[in-house]
């Protein structure tokens, strides 16, 4: 009988001032496995430290949830509970490849763990499971692994083709990361004709001897009808997009206008010439914006929030349903929102010329771009003028007379927030933050959703005004937070590990350059190395590398800065209507000045769960837009089969290399197959092919003339061959 003696645990000061019912830490639990060195399971483990109330008994459920997350434990599907060191296994989630082979990313933060096309006949990709290592590569330390044990099942419905060979019916996964056929019995194929796209439910799992059996439960449509590729992709990833009926019949009942009630207590700002800058297109306007100049230099910002948290109460079917969504997902001309549009569109969204809620940020910021001062209250505001980045360029730079006269009870404060921007620009640039530039792409549409061209999305200093601005809110969010001792959701950013560093800097050496920091390079070394490039013709694709190179940014209660934008505290605080932990940061935010409970909000090992799924949800909602870019990409270039276009070579590997299309943003492979002049190898330490005989090279960075050799919807892959 071990019975937690809270005085042993020499963590409990941390546990108590965390938690009101303060339970064993996680360091105590570890070290009684390392001494018992038995399974046990929850309830065995609940009995064992003594835990009497529902409170400690549920607190300790989650941080034995949190624990087998961060590969601290693992649990059987018998449900007990262990050290995966003592057992040699290690813990982490499946990442398939579409030439069958995969990876396990250990939740330990180590390297990733090669997976043998055999193995990853038992998984699909994103299974969480544990792996035994069975080889090291002594050269470069790749580790390879066998899978030990499924533990969480990742995929419940597949989308895909269906087709049928010698009366045998299958689909054929949309998501080529899944590359098993599911099986689909005689019964269960639901009328579906050969080549459609349908959802298809998994009842049997796959094993190293048979493939997955499911049911077809959805026939999507055809093949290449308009918008098929964004049905396909919604369910490929299972990403939620229908509202439950509750939460429908709920939204009914919200009245269109702002109550009286709902203004109490509240500081009334509508004077203030407010107003949102937004692309074009935009519908959901969470933030507006406000800046006058201070009597004695410097200026005063406000930045207004949409008070989602007013609308969005904690633990009901609404929040829930936000929180599966994690945040809105957007599609070229179509949004999956994270709310409903009732409150993403209008209740929520600062429309122009109507009362909207909000959270305020309110700063006093001298002429040197240091934020002096700062408080958050709850504010109603009503935007004076829906602008886009375009006309505020242009009232901006280009002094356009007639914009100037539309917008001339708003011009005044929109130039001073010019000359904000101007000050807060010096300050990010003096501070080291990495500026990348790469343009994002624009899919212009005609007839039938046939793609009409891709255009770049220009970025001008109406784009960077609200940036900066945004940039503020957020840092005083994040020490709002910090400074009060509250629990909360911070933005992380870290830099680059020592292996990625290692390759960054081979890349940079074939290209004759340098970043410097040595083994740790700090951001004002990237930024100095981006202001290098910046007039090269290649610079796109070099800070695309640079951004590769850097961490993936995620969401976690731990403060541990933002490397990229060289802030030491940092979080989400300026999206609540299309991002869950803004919500979350304005819930913290609104309990500290209104002088809540604490224990009204999530706990550490709550909000740590918390950030790991909406960190999921974000590159969830990546992947699947990245997915539709790819097929459009692939459906605009059908017709352009034999074209000659210029590029830049982006990506060598051993079966030939990558070129990017200058003016279009298209990308395809040139294999080495058809590189019929001499017989090329691969040099794996400076990334280049080089020709056996003739010594000439192909590496990244070259120019190239292309030829549209070959396009494949289904693999979203197009070929080149090299014009010489």
């Amino acid at each position: 009988m071990n019975n937690w003696k809270p005085k042993k645990d020499p963590f409990l000061k941390r546990e108590a001032y965390k938690y009101k019912h303060p339970v064993p830490s996680r360091e105590y639990i570890l070290a009684y496995f390392k001494k018992h060195k038995k399974p046990q399971s929850k309830s065995e483990l609940i009995h064992l430290f003594n835990l009497k109330s529902p409170f400690e008994k549920e607190a300790f459920r989650r941080r034995l949830r949190a624990m087998v997350r961060d590969g601290q434990l693992m649990k059987t599907r018998r449900g007990k509970y262990s050290l995966i060191e003592e057992i040699g296994l290690i813990q982490g989630r499946v990442i398939g490849h579409k030439d069958g082979f995969g990876f396990v990313e250990p939740e330990d933060g180590t390297s990733r763990i090669f997976i043998s096309s055999r193995e990853m006949r038992k998984v699909f990709d994103g299974d969480l499971v544990t792996v035994r290592i069975i080889d090291v590569n002594r050269t470069n330390n790749k580790r390879e692994g066998m899978i030990n044990e499924v533990l969480e099942r990742s995929r419940t419905q597949i989308a895909g083709r269906f087709f049928r060979e010698s009366g045998v019916g299958f689909v054929t996964p949309d998501n080529k990361r899944i590359t098993h056929d599911i099986i689909i019995p005689p019964g269960d194929q639901f009328n579906a004709k050969v080549g459609q796209l349908v959802l298809a439910k998994i009842f049997v799992q796959p094993t190293e001897r048979a493939l997955p059996i499911g049911k077809i439960t959805k026939i999507l449509g055809d093949y290449m009808a308009p918008g098929m590729e964004i049905e396909t992709a919604i369910h490929s990833y299972e990403l939620p997009h229908d509202w439950p009926e509750d939460i429908l019949q709920g939204l009914k009942k919200l009245l269109p206008e702002i109550l009286v009630q709902d203004k109490k207590k509240r500081a009334d700002l509508c004077d203030k010439p407010f107003v949102t800058i937004d692309g074009e297109d935009a519908k959901d306007f969470d933030d507006a914006v406000y800046c006058e100049t201070l009597p004695k230099a410097g200026f005063r910002l406000y930045v207004a929030i949409a008070d989602v948290s007013h609308y969005v109460k904690p633990n009901t079917s609404l929040d829930y349903e936000a929180k599966a969504r994690g945040n809105s997902v957007y599609f070229p001309g179509k949004v999956v929102p994270m709310l409903p549009e009732k409150l993403s569109n209008e209740l929520c969204s600062l429309n122009p010329e109507v009362e909207r809620l909000t959270i305020v940020c309110d700063m006093a910021i001298d002429s040197k771009g240091t934020i002096k001062r700062y408080r958050f209250y709850r504010a109603v505001i009503r935007s004076h003028a829906r602008l886009t980045y375009t006309k505020v360029a242009n009232m901006l730079i280009e002094r356009d007379k007639a914009l100037l006269k539309q917008y001339h009870h708003v011009s005044e404060p929109i130039q001073t927030l010019y000359d904000l921007f101007k000050v807060l620009f010096q300050k990010r640039t003096s501070r080291g933050a990495i500026d990348f530039e790469i343009p994002e792409i624009q899919i212009e549409f005609g007839k039938n959703r046939k793609i009409k061209q891709l255009l770049p999305k220009l970025r001008n200093d109406a784009h960077r005004i609200i940036e900066e601005c945004m940039l503020c809110a957020n840092v005083c969010a994040a020490e709002f937070i910090l400074k009060h001792k509250q629990g909360g959701l911070y933005r992380v950013h870290d830099g680059p590990t020592a292996e990625k560093l290692s390759d960054l800097r081979v890349f940079l050496g074939e290209l004759g350059l340098k970043l410097g920091g040595g083994d740790l390079p700090k951001p004002k070394d990237y930024a100095k190395l981006l202001m290098q490039v910046k007039e090269r013709p290649d610079a796109n694709f070099i800070q695309t590398v640079l951004l590769r190179s850097l961490a993936q940014a995620f969401y976690s209660p731990d403060n541990d800065g933002h490397f990229g934008l060289a802030y030491d505290c940092y979080t989400h605080f300026t999206s609540p209507i299309r991002r869950y932990p803004d919500l979350i940061v304005h819930r913290t935010i609104c309990a500290i000045i209104e002088h809540l409970e604490a224990k009204k909000l999530p706990d550490y090992d709550a909000l740590k769960l918390l950030g790991e799924h909406c960190s999921m949800t974000e590159r969830r909602a990546d992947e699947a837009t990245r997915e539709v870019i790819d097929w459009l990409k692939c459906e605009y270039m059908r017709d352009k089969l034999g074209n000659v276009f210029d590029g830049i070579i982006t990506g060598v590997t051993g079966f030939g290399f990558f070129v990017a299309l200058k003016d279009i943003f298209v990308e395809g492979l040139v294999p080495i197959a058809t590189l019929t002049d001499d017989y090329y190898h691969f040099d794996t330490v400076r990334y280049r092919l080089v020709g056996t005989r003739s010594g000439k090279i192909y590496r990244i960075g070259h120019s190239v003339t292309i030829q549209v050799a070959r396009v494949d919807l289904e693999d979203r892959e197009i070929d080149f061959v090299l014009i010489n």
